[in-house]
Protein backbone atom coordinates (compact mmCIF):
# COMPACT_ATOMS: atom_id res chain seq x y z
CA UNK A 1 0.00 0.00 0.00
CA UNK A 2 1.25 3.19 -0.82
CA UNK A 3 1.37 6.14 1.51
CA UNK A 4 2.44 10.09 1.00
CA UNK A 5 4.07 11.81 3.64
CA UNK A 6 3.84 15.69 2.82
CA UNK A 7 5.79 17.57 4.61
CA UNK A 8 4.14 20.58 6.01
CA UNK A 9 6.51 23.69 6.66
CA UNK A 10 6.81 26.77 8.56
CA UNK A 11 9.36 29.46 7.10
CA UNK A 12 9.48 30.94 10.30
CA UNK A 13 10.43 28.08 12.01
CA UNK A 14 13.29 26.95 9.85
CA UNK A 15 14.53 30.62 10.20
CA UNK A 16 15.07 29.91 14.42
CA UNK A 17 17.12 26.33 14.00
CA UNK A 18 20.55 26.55 14.58
CA UNK A 19 23.27 25.44 12.01
CA UNK A 20 23.14 22.05 14.27
CA UNK A 21 19.52 21.79 14.02
CA UNK A 22 19.75 22.25 10.27
CA UNK A 23 22.63 19.43 9.54
CA UNK A 24 20.64 17.22 11.82
CA UNK A 25 17.58 18.08 9.63
CA UNK A 26 19.76 17.05 6.24
CA UNK A 27 21.74 14.12 7.73
CA UNK A 28 18.60 12.48 9.15
CA UNK A 29 16.66 12.94 5.70
CA UNK A 30 19.57 11.00 4.45
CA UNK A 31 19.19 8.58 6.90
CA UNK A 32 15.51 8.27 6.35
CA UNK A 33 16.19 7.68 2.47
CA UNK A 34 18.67 5.12 2.91
CA UNK A 35 16.76 3.19 5.57
CA UNK A 36 14.00 2.75 3.53
CA UNK A 37 15.46 2.28 -0.07
CA UNK A 38 16.93 -0.76 1.84
CA UNK A 39 13.85 -1.94 2.93
CA UNK A 40 12.35 -1.90 -0.28
CA UNK A 41 10.06 0.84 1.31
CA UNK A 42 11.25 3.69 -0.84
CA UNK A 43 9.66 4.63 -4.03
CA UNK A 44 10.50 8.82 -4.53
CA UNK A 45 11.24 11.81 -2.52
CA UNK A 46 10.44 15.92 -3.65
CA UNK A 47 11.35 18.78 -2.21
CA UNK A 48 9.75 21.81 -3.85
CA UNK A 49 10.64 25.41 -3.78
CA UNK A 50 9.27 28.15 -1.76
CA UNK A 51 5.33 28.98 -2.94
CA UNK A 52 6.76 32.83 -3.79
CA UNK A 53 8.04 30.73 -6.97
CA UNK A 54 4.92 29.23 -7.61
CA UNK A 55 2.16 29.88 -10.02
CA UNK A 56 -1.63 29.44 -9.82
CA UNK A 57 -4.02 28.16 -12.72
CA UNK A 58 -7.62 28.30 -11.88
CA UNK A 59 -10.60 29.18 -13.58
CA UNK A 60 -11.83 32.79 -14.59
CA UNK A 61 -14.39 33.72 -16.18
CA UNK A 62 -14.76 29.98 -17.43
CA UNK A 63 -11.34 30.30 -18.80
CA UNK A 64 -8.08 29.08 -16.79
CA UNK A 65 -5.93 32.52 -15.31
CA UNK A 66 -2.75 31.93 -14.20
CA UNK A 67 -1.21 34.48 -11.01
CA UNK A 68 1.55 33.90 -8.91
CA UNK A 69 1.97 32.98 -5.73
CA UNK A 70 0.30 30.34 -3.36
CA UNK A 71 -2.71 29.30 -3.78
CA UNK A 72 -3.93 30.22 -0.71
CA UNK A 73 -2.60 32.35 2.13
CA UNK A 74 -1.15 30.53 4.84
CA UNK A 75 1.71 30.23 7.34
CA UNK A 76 2.93 26.73 6.41
CA UNK A 77 3.30 25.08 3.49
CA UNK A 78 4.22 21.48 1.34
CA UNK A 79 7.74 22.07 1.48
CA UNK A 80 7.96 18.22 0.24
CA UNK A 81 7.07 14.75 0.18
CA UNK A 82 7.93 11.23 0.59
CA UNK A 83 5.94 8.20 -1.62
CA UNK A 84 6.61 5.04 0.49
CA UNK A 85 5.13 1.68 -0.49
CA UNK A 86 4.59 -0.06 2.85
CA UNK A 87 3.01 -3.16 4.14
CA UNK A 88 -0.24 -1.24 6.46
CA UNK A 89 -1.41 2.77 8.17
CA UNK A 90 0.73 1.55 11.14
CA UNK A 91 4.22 1.04 9.12
CA UNK A 92 3.84 4.34 7.69
CA UNK A 93 3.06 6.01 10.77
CA UNK A 94 6.27 4.14 12.18
CA UNK A 95 8.36 5.41 9.22
CA UNK A 96 6.92 9.02 9.38
CA UNK A 97 7.66 9.66 13.21
CA UNK A 98 11.43 8.64 12.12
CA UNK A 99 11.50 11.17 9.60
CA UNK A 100 13.69 14.48 11.36
CA UNK A 101 10.92 17.10 10.91
CA UNK A 102 8.55 14.40 13.64
CA UNK A 103 11.06 15.96 16.27
CA UNK A 104 10.57 19.82 15.26
CA UNK A 105 8.14 22.21 17.29
CA UNK A 106 5.99 23.87 14.53
CA UNK A 107 6.73 21.51 11.63
CA UNK A 108 4.12 18.29 10.81
CA UNK A 109 4.29 15.87 8.47
CA UNK A 110 0.69 14.73 7.06
CA UNK A 111 0.07 11.08 6.24
CA UNK A 112 -2.24 10.02 3.18
CA UNK A 113 -2.91 6.95 1.22
CA UNK A 114 -2.53 6.76 -2.40
CA UNK A 115 -5.90 6.01 -4.37
CA UNK A 116 -4.51 5.85 -7.53
CA UNK A 117 -0.54 5.68 -8.71
CA UNK A 118 1.04 6.21 -11.85
CA UNK A 119 4.78 7.04 -12.22
CA UNK A 120 5.21 6.84 -15.48
CA UNK A 121 7.32 3.64 -15.88
CA UNK A 122 6.84 1.62 -18.95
Amino acid sequence: MKYLIIMQIDPAVLEQLTADQQRQIQEGHGAFIAATKERGEFVATQALADPSQSKVVRSSGGRPEVTDGPFVESKEFMGGFYLLDVEDEARAVELAQQIPDANIPGLALELRPVMFSDLGEG
